[in-house]
């Protein structure tokens, strides 16, 4: 209903609705419930009023509008390293209800993603760009009908798509290249 300067109709009353409704209602008084005597002697099988806490290992993240913990939570990654530093301090100044909240834990989630590549470069088996990512698999299949048809979704920032997959690799591999060459300098020197 639009705004108007005219006053709005009152709402029906209880017996107006009962009225013309045919059903409105019954339900309000608990005795006419058809579940009303089952609902009072429903016994849920629990055998306590609040479940036993879930121990926290390390100092878990909460929100700032949460007292306390949950009682059961997920500890399958504890916070580590520069996202886990980011993650407490999104969640030790920020409100979930701001977007500085979130666009921390995001930005969290993306420094966790570069720390994870930079440690399997240290691995015996570090991760390869080329067969993880799908990029063998484009030219199999009609590659540039693929690329310019309709149908796809990221056509406006396809081209961002080499920056994004090779961007970390590059970055890595020219600061393996300047400390080798600045340790091999310092070594002749």
């Amino acid at each position: 209903m639009p705004y108007t300067a005219d006053k709005p109709k009152l709402a029906k009353s209880r017996e107006e609705l009962r009225a013309t409704i045919p059903g409105w209602g019954a339900d309000l008084d608990p005795k006419d419930r058809p579940a009303f005597p089952r609902e009072q002697s429903l016994d849920s099988g629990a055998h306590w009023d609040f479940p036993e806490r879930q121990p926290e290992k390390w100092p878990r993240e909460r929100s700032i509008e949460h007292t306390m913990l949950t009682p059961v939570f997920g500890t399958s990654s504890p916070p580590r390293g520069v996202s886990g530093a980011i993650r407490k301090y999104a969640y030790r100044q920020f409100s979930e209800g701001r977007a500085a909240h979130w666009l921390l834990l995001i930005l969290a989630d993306r420094v966790d993603a570069v720390e994870h590549h930079a440690q399997s470069l240290l691995t015996l088996r570090p991760d390869n760009p080329i067969t993880q990512t799908g990029v063998l698999a484009e030219p199999k299949r009609h590659p540039i009908s693929s690329r310019f048809s309709g149908k796809r979704a990221d056509t406006k920032h396809q081209w961002l798509d080499p920056i994004v997959v090779a961007g970390p690799w590059v970055v890595v591999g020219t600061t393996v290249i300047l400390l080798a060459r600045n340790l091999l300098g310092a070594s002749k020197k």
